[in-house]
């Protein structure tokens, strides 16, 4: 299968310090690829060896089959990316930064993609702006334009969705989305926003300190995620006893009791018929699934607890 990113054993150290170890992933053509860790999990160092701004100790990138190497200068007419703070002139306008990118990529219309990406990413109120007078989230608009400018085939976007409100969140969302099911893009996305990533990722991988520790689909996420049924009632001892003789395994919650059993997730009515039969009216039964937060708190759990 084709891939549009590869990385082998990737790692990289800091004097004493191991920013990354060993991370290999793979993201394929026209996949949106969430890259989800804490901050200081290895993210922008991993971002910053894709893109070779960073050489790895040990291990290598290839983008599109071709190994990142010194001088190899011409595959990043094909990538468009922004890592970390958005960076722009402060004295010259929105527009005369991106007509400085437009001429630094040697475009062949300038003008045009100018006015294409200025009003791709909404910033056409902004235009004559200085670059040191915009908020934050308007900064963070001018860095992506500037990483959309020559329309790349690959975009690599650390924190993209970073100071801008809930309507330019969902406005990005919808032009990755767009960008990848229509045009074919292919986009690797890091970030620790975890339900916003889950919203549009095709597959997810997980780094936490410097290790990968799950690559997987957003399918298959479902399937790992736990559901339990939250019992509630005046009487926990009760019911505890009453479910545990009935062959159910229970756990102690707050307030509450927590039922990972499959039967009883699936068939939450024969929990209430029990409970009604034993003298136990429960005040709330509700099937709980944890959310991507949830599982990533519990996958890097685990992993601390096997390191």
């Amino acid at each position: 299968m084709n891939e549009m990113i590869r990385t082998e054993n990737l790692g990289r150290r800091f004097g004493s310090v191991e920013a990354v170890a060993e991370v290999s992933l793979s993201v394929r053509p026209g996949e949106i690829y969430g890259f989800l860790g804490l901050n200081g999990a290895g993210k922008t160092t991993t971002i910053r060896m894709l893109l070779g701004l960073v050489r790895p100790t040990v291990g290598r990138v290839l983008i599109d089959g071709q190994e990142i190497v010194p001088g190899r200068s011409g595959l990043w007419n094909r990538v468009g990316y922004l890592v970390e703070t958005p960076s722009a002139y402060p004295e010259l306008t929105v527009e005369e930064n991106l007509r400085l990118i437009a001429r630094l990529r040697l475009l062949s219309r300038p003008a045009e993609a100018v006015t294409r990406v200025i009003r791709q990413l909404d910033l056409s109120a902004f235009a004559g702006r200085q670059a040191r007078h915009l908020s934050l989230g308007n900064a963070q608009r001018l860095g992506l334009a500037k990483a959309l400018i020559h329309d790349p085939e690959l975009l690599i976007l650390d924190e993209p969705s970073n100071a801008l409100d809930p309507a330019g969140i969902v406005e990005i969302r919808t032009m990755l989305q767009t960008m990848a099911r229509e045009r074919g893009k292919t986009v690797f996305v890091s970030s620790h926003n975890l339900d916003e990533v889950s919203r549009f990722a095709d597959r997810i991988g997980i780094i936490h300190e410097g290790h990968m520790v799950h690559e997987l689909a957003m399918e298959d996420v479902q399937s790992l995620t736990s559901r339990q049924l939250e019992v509630g009632t005046t009487d926990l001892a009760g019911a505890k006893r009453a479910l545990e003789a009935a062959g159910y395994e229970v756990r102690d919650g707050s307030g509450c009791l927590w039922l990972p059993d499959v039967r009883a997730v699936e068939r939450p009515e024969d929990v209430n018929l029990l409970l009604v039969r034993s003298g136990l009216t429960p005040s709330r039964l509700v099937v709980r699934e944890e959310n991507l937060e949830a599982y990533f708190l519990r996958a890097i759990g685990n992993t601390g607890e096997q390191q």
